[in-house]
């Protein structure tokens, strides 16, 4: 046992005995202070109870062990009070429920946006009208032998939407459709366009924003492009070209053509 625990110990014990010395029922007490004084003396009789002192303990199990109760006790005894937190963490849990039972729901459609394209329009347009309505798969393997700046701008936004809808949404990347592909007009930007003999015009430097919107395949063009790939020599429509494109289209320029042809022979007869 501690120091500072005997000494304790030796205290209580020195009262008991003050007090089992005064308790004298023939003194000039009044019968409300004896009263009082035979409800303390065994109640101190109990404190002056020498324990073992070969056993060492805590102070709160010596209290205990003594009859008093201590703030352990009392702290366990206790029902636990509720904290100013839970209804926060309830709130919490709550979104993450919510936030679960959407991500189980499957949207019919995902976009994605990029904005300040530095191009026009008309420029990215001709590209997104390429590939509008193909399988995802089949537009970015068109767009990698697509001879247009605009090109790699498309196959970027493309390939973010099939990402949006198989990371977060969970869509089936095999099963996609490039459903809708537009650009919107941005800022059309003003400069000055120096000309000769001290004057000026004035050039734009336009930009827009293009958005591409994908969904999964539904079961009945599912058994129509099963249908397209068994014909042949079928003349197909626009749309079932798009579905089951054949050959991809080459869009280098046509100018110019004979004029490295004829490069070519020159360089190999020269060899």
């Amino acid at each position: 046992m501690v120091g500072w625990q005997r000494h304790l110990q030796s205290a209580i014990r020195q009262i008991g005995k003050r007090v089992e010395c005064s308790y004298n029922p023939s003194a000039n007490f009044s019968s409300s202070s004896s009263s009082r004084l035979e409800g303390v003396l065994p109640y101190f009789q109990t404190l002056c109870k020498p324990s073992a002192p070969t056993i060492s303990r805590p102070l709160h199990q010596y209290f205990q062990h003594l009859g008093i109760s201590s703030s352990r006790t009392l702290l366990a005894e206790e029902t636990p009070s509720p904290s100013p937190l839970t209804p926060l963490l309830t709130s919490k849990t709550g979104k993450d429920e919510e936030h679960k039972q959407k991500s189980l729901t499957k949207p019919d459609k995902v976009q994605a946006i990029l904005k300040g394209i530095k191009q026009s329009p008309k420029k990215v347009n001709l590209v997104a009208a390429l590939v509008r309505g193909m399988r995802v798969e089949d537009a970015l393997l068109q767009l990698q032998v697509t001879v247009k700046r605009a090109s790699k701008t498309v196959y970027q936004v493309i390939h973010s939407a099939r990402a949006n809808a198989t990371h977060n949404h969970g869509l089936d990347p095999d099963r996609l459709l490039v459903a809708e592909a537009f650009v919107g007009k941005g800022y059309f930007k003003k400069r000055l366009s120096y000309h000769a003999k001290g004057k000026c015009g004035v050039k734009v430097r336009a930009e827009c924003r293009l958005t591409v919107v994908v969904r999964e395949i539904t079961p009945d063009e599912e058994a129509e492009i099963a249908k397209l790939k068994v014909k042949n020599f079928v003349k197909l429509t626009k749309r079932e070209r798009r579905l089951v494109p054949h050959k991809l289209i080459e869009t280098t320029p046509i100018w110019n053509r004979k004029g490295k042809a004829r490069e070519r022979e020159r360089n190999g007869a020269a060899a």
